[in-house]
């Protein structure tokens, strides 16, 4: 392959990059592990893990100053209609330290923990979600993440110190022509000396307009002496050869700064390098495991933002001789809005605090918060809009023009949307968190329905999974679900009745299981070409653990805060609602249209309803699908600003 050469690989070959880049073993327990396979460990998340007092004091300190930032120094309305965030606005972040907000107070951060973290992620997110996107793209995925696991102690000293208060940093992995799938990167990096030459070009690199330091993914040949692979690096922004081609504008998060960046002949110390040749897409994936809980935290945030409004609009708005949010069909929705809010909130503070104790693995966990919070998240803003009628529609300007307040709901759902596509579409969050969550199965049976494998190799497969099966599935007919007084601490006296839900969440559990089995044993091999039943399977295992999350935080609040009843309430609320959804999700496993909806697609790609796009134009401008990415010098100005 030549420096400048597509790589050219197979669907296979596409699967075995990605498996190698996955974390192989489970070293510590996994809560949502356990749960897909039919095994209940509530003693893994109840009583709800706390964090120290230190840790807390010292985050609510930085939360009160940086609340009273966001309410004297951030102009979300000036930042949504210039498209850009003022300077001075981010150079006040420096100054009060959110940039180093996850950095060891030993490189001059502040040292916060994830749970703090992200609360302070949730309340500048709702102030300006575009601040929250710059804070998250530089802390969860740019360079301090990744230095922090698996950087050189000369690399932590030389670099930690800048994120912490001066430079910005970016993540550069995605391509023009490559997204999830990472095995056809094209930009590489080729070994000359103590240095690596980079060329290539990366797309959407958020932060990477301004950014001073960058994460970059290339792949390095293979050749004497260099084991090659996707590889990670550090590389200065300002170094010659590197050109910001374009700042992009998306629909929502229009002060993001995102564009094009090119490398021609970047050269980059091997020093700067981040672990061994051969490791970007596992550190790029472990950095994740984390990273990913700070967009579930800007969901929260949003979520609460959402449900104030609705609880004011919806008392001040009458129809019909009274407030609108008496009448049960914009009820339901302010019903929905505020269980669901508490929910997200529950998973996120718990998963946060899991990551903090680093006792469990919460490699499935992580995801599942960003999949349930992204999708709960949008439901949330699009409810809001529609209790809002019109004026949810309207933009936060135009109502301000004509006298009203100035609500941005639109902007918010706007906003939002992206969620479901950063950092892992909900479809790519889907495949990811089912391949873990059959993780088991394929340790036990992978050989026996692997078609490359020999009849011997098939045949110790099977007596090993025989063994594994022998022992596993007479425990998924029965469990504590079923007695009718488990979990009674949850059914306190005057309190709705929590219990109940959590012996639900057991029973389901198991029977997920079962349905994963059978799945297996009816698909084998072609398991892996059922995204839809996967999909499912997935969403049932985000809801029990949403479910869980939710009865622990409320029985948490019952025993330290005023509100106790109040939280109950709501998680009574969420798990009644959820119930639904999980009940509909187990039908819909094996009563769907996947197979006709297959047919359809055949017919839509090779043409057989063309006929049906008749009588509309195509308002669409001239150009490729993709844009041309051939390395080589820039062509074009240098829009990189680093902000001074």
């Amino acid at each position: 392959m030549s420096a400048t050469s597509q790589p050219k690989v197979s669907e296979r070959e596409a699967r075995q990059v990605a498996e190698a880049a996955r974390e192989q073993d489970w070293r510590k327990p996994s809560f949502a592990k356990e749960l897909f396979l039919g095994r209940f460990r509530l003693d893994l998340i109840h009583p709800h893990p706390m964090p120290a007092d230190e840790d807390a004091q010292r985050g609510e300190e930085f939360l009160a100053k940086l609340r009273d930032f966001c309410e004297t120094k951030i102009d979300s309305a000036r930042i949504e209609r210039e498209s850009r965030i003022p300077d001075e606005t981010i150079n006040g972040l420096k100054e009060l330290g959110a940039l180093g907000m996850k950095i060891d107070t030993k490189y001059g951060g502040l040292g916060l923990t994830q749970v703090y973290y992200n609360k302070s992620l949730a309340l500048v997110g709702s102030a300006s979600p575009a601040i929250g996107a710059l804070l998250s793209a530089h802390q969860s995925i740019g360079v301090p993440q990744p230095l922090k696991q698996f950087g050189t102690q000369e690399q932590k000293d030389t670099f930690l110190p800048r994120c912490a208060r001066t430079d910005i940093s970016a993540f550069l992995l995605t391509e023009p022509d490559v997204g999830s799938d990472p095995a056809r990167l094209a930009t590489t990096a080729v070994p000359e000396g103590d240095e690596y030459v980079l060329d290539g070009v990366k797309l959407w690199t958020t932060n990477g307009v301004v950014a001073d330091l960058l994460v970059v993914m290339a792949r390095v040949p293979k050749s004497e002496g260099h084991k090659g692979g996707i590889t990670a690096f550090v590389v200065e922004a300002g170094s010659e050869g590197v050109t910001v081609e374009n700042r992009n504008a998306f629909m929502g998060l229009r002060g993001i700064e995102n564009g094009v960046t090119r490398f021609h002949r970047v050269r980059v110390p091997a020093a700067n390098r981040i672990g061994p040749e051969g490791a970007g897409l596992k550190i790029a994936l472990t950095t994740l495991n984390t990273g990913r809980l700070s967009l579930p935290a800007m969901c929260v945030g949003a979520g609460k933002w959402c449900l104030k409004i609705a609880r004011e609009w919806s008392a001040e708005r009458e129809q019909w001789g009274k407030p609108v949010a008496f009448h049960e069909a914009v009820g339901s929705k302010i019903s929905f809005i505020a269980a669901t809010s508490f929910a997200l909130e529950a998973v996120l503070d718990l998963s946060s605090q899991m990551a903090d104790e680093d006792r469990n693995d919460i490699r499935i966990e992580a995801a599942l918060a960003k999949l349930y919070g992204s999708e709960m998240a949008c439901l949330i803003a699009d409810e809001l809009v529609q209790i809002r009628g019109g004026r949810g529609f309207e933009t936060a300007e135009s109502l301000a023009a004509r006298g009203e307040r100035a609500v941005p709901a639109e902007q918010v759902l706007r906003d939002l949307r992206i969620n479901r596509i950063f950092e892992g579409s909900t479809e790519i969050m889907h495949l990811l968190i089912a391949r873990e969550a059959v993780d088991a199965h394929l340790s036990v049976a992978g050989d026996l329905i692997d078609p490359d494998k020999s009849l011997s190799d098939k045949a110790r497969a099977g007596a090993k999974a025989g063994g594994f099966y022998a022992k596993w599935l007479p425990k998924l007919v029965a469990g504590p679900g079923q007695l009718p007084r488990t979990y009674a601490e949850f059914n306190p006296a005057g309190h709705p009745d929590l219990a109940t839900h959590l012996r639900f969440v057991e029973r389901s559990a198991r029977k997920l299981a079962r349905s994963t089995f059978y799945a297996m044993s009816r698909w084998q091999g072609r398991m892996e070409t059922k995204q839809g039943f996967l999909g499912r399977i997935v969403d049932i295992g985000a809801e029990l653990f949403a479910m869980s999350a939710t009865c622990v935080r409320a029985e948490l609040l019952r025993t330290t805060e005023p509100y106790g009843r109040e939280a109950y309430q709501l998680a009574d609320a969420f798990c009644r609602q959820s119930r639904i959804r999980v009940d509909e999700l187990f039908d819909r496993l094996w009563t769907n249209t996947d197979e006709l909806d297959r047919k359809v697609v055949k017919g839509v790609i090779g043409g057989t309803y063309t006929w049906l796009e008749q009588g509309v134009v195509d308002p669409s401008g001239d150009g490729p699908w993709i844009a041309e990415a051939t390395p080589g010098p820039s062509k074009r100005e240098n829009v990189h600003r680093p902000i001074r």
